[in-house]
C-alpha cells in the first residue's frame, strides 16, 4: 500500500483518487478551495462533475497543502494546466529530493511554450517528474469503466513503479520514456477537438469528423517529431487514442465548447456554459507559436486560433481548409 497525495479535487483528480483508493492505497486529496473540501468531505459525491460516483469515507480531503504533501510515497498533480506552475511553486518547499510527482493535466504554457512537466521541473528541480495520459475521461474512470493510459518517466524504475500503483482490472497502464511526445499529444489534441466540436455544431457529419481526426493527428505528429517526440507515441494512446475520444465523446469539454461556438456562441460564452477549464483554448496560441517556431504546417490549428481570437466565422475557416493548395497526403 502506498501513501498518496493528490493535488486538485476536480473531476479528474477525484476520479484518480477513487481509482488509487480502490487499488488499496491511502489517499489524501488537496483542493485550494475550502468550500470544495467541505462539500466533498460531507456529501461524498461531486454532484456537479461526477454525479452518481460515491466517494468512500477513507478518502481524506484537505485544503492544507503541507498536510497533502508530507510523507507521501508519490504525488499526483491534477490541477488545471493554467494553474500548474503556480501550484508547483507553492509545493516546492515541502518536496524532498527524488519525490515522485506524476502530472495528469494537459497543456502548454503560452508565454514560455513549456510543457507541464517542464514547468514542474523548473519550479521543483528536486522532484522526479512523470506524466500520465491517454483516452481517459474522468466520468468513465470514476464509474470503473475499462480505460487504458500510458505513463511517461525518465527512468524505467519510476515508470514501472507508477504502473504498478495505477494498474487495475479496469485501468490498464503502459509505460514509455517519451515524456515530451506524450505531453504534446495530450495538449494539442484539445485544439483539434475544438475544431471537431465546431464542425458538429455547424451540422457537419461523420466524414468531417474523420477528416479532422486524421489530418489533426498528422499536424500533431509533424510538430511532435520535429520537437523530438517519437512517431510511435503519436500513433499510440496519448496521440491518436486521446484525439479520437476527445473529438467524439459527449464528456469532452473541448468538443462541447467547440460545438457551442459552431452554433454561434463566442469563445467566452462557450467557456462560461461548459463551466470547466477548456484546456484547448489555453493551448491553441501556444500550438500556433510552436508551429511557427519549428516551421511546421498546422492549418487546422491556425484556423482554430482565428475563430477563437480573431472572431473569424467558422464557415469561412472550413472553406479555407477545404480550398487550400492541393498536395499529396504524405
Amino acid at each position: 500500500m502506498a501513501n498518496v497525495g493528490v493535488l486538485g479535487a476536480g473531476s479528474w483528480g477525484t476520479a484518480l483518487s477513487l481509482l488509487l483508493h480502490d487499488n488499496g492505497h491511502q489517499v489524501t486529496v488537496w483542493s485550494i478551495s475550502e468550500e470544495e473540501v467541505k462539500m466533498l468531505s460531507e456529501k461524498r459525491e461531486y454532484e456537479a462533475k461526477l454525479p452518481g460516483v460515491k466517494l468512500p469515507r477513507e478518502l481524506v480531503f484537505t485544503s492544507n497543502l503541507e498536510e497533502a504533501l508530507t510523507g507521501r510515497d508519490f504525488l499526483v498533480l491534477a490541477v488545471p494546466s493554467p494553474f500548474t506552475r503556480e501550484t508547483a511553486r507553492k509545493m516546492s518547499p515541502y518536496i524532498k529530493e527524488g519525490q515522485i510527482i506524476v502530472d495528469v493535466a494537459k497543456g502548454i504554457e503560452e508565454t514560455t511554450l513549456m510543457t507541464l512537466s517542464q514547468q514542474i521541473e523548473q519550479e521543483i528541480p528536486q522532484a522526479d517528474v512523470a506524466v500520465l495520459s491517454g483516452p481517459s475521461h474522468a466520468e468513465e474512470v470514476g464509474r470503473g469503466l475499462p480505460t487504458t493510459c500510458v505513463i511517461g518517466a525518465k527512468t524505467e524504475k519510476t515508470a514501472k513503479y507508477l504502473q504498478s500503483m495505477f494498474i487495475s482490472r479496469v485501468f490498464r497502464v503502459y509505460i514509455s520514456h517519451d515524456i515530451l511526445g506524450i505531453e504534446l499529444g495530450g495538449s494539442l489534441k484539445n485544439v483539434i477537438a475544438l475544431a471537431a466540436g465546431i464542425a458538429d455544431g455547424m451540422g457537419y457529419g461523420d466524414n468531417t469528423k474523420a477528416a479532422l481526426i486524421t489530418r489533426g493527428i498528422a499536424e500533431i505528429a509533424r510538430l511532435g517529431v520535429k520537437m523530438g517526440g517519437k512517431i510511435e507515441t503519436f500513433t499510440g494512446l496519448s496521440g491518436i487514442g486521446d484525439l479520437i475520444v476527445t473529438c467524439a465523446s459527449v464528456h469532452s469539454r473541448n468538443r462541447k465548447a467547440g460545438y457551442l461556438m459552431g452554433q454561434g456562441k463566442t469563445m467566452e460564452e462557450a467557456m462560461k456554459e461548459v463551466n470547466m477549464v477548456v484546456e484547448g483554448v489555453y493551448s491553441a496560441k501556444a500550438a500556433a507559436k510552436l508551429a511557427e517556431k519549428y516551421q511546421v504546417s498546422m492549418p487546422i490549428v491556425e484556423q482554430v486560433n482565428k475563430v477563437l481570437f480573431e472572431g473569424k466565422n467558422p464557415a469561412e475557416a472550413v472553406d479555407e481548409l477545404m480550398l487550400r493548395e492541393v498536395k499529396s497526403e504524405h
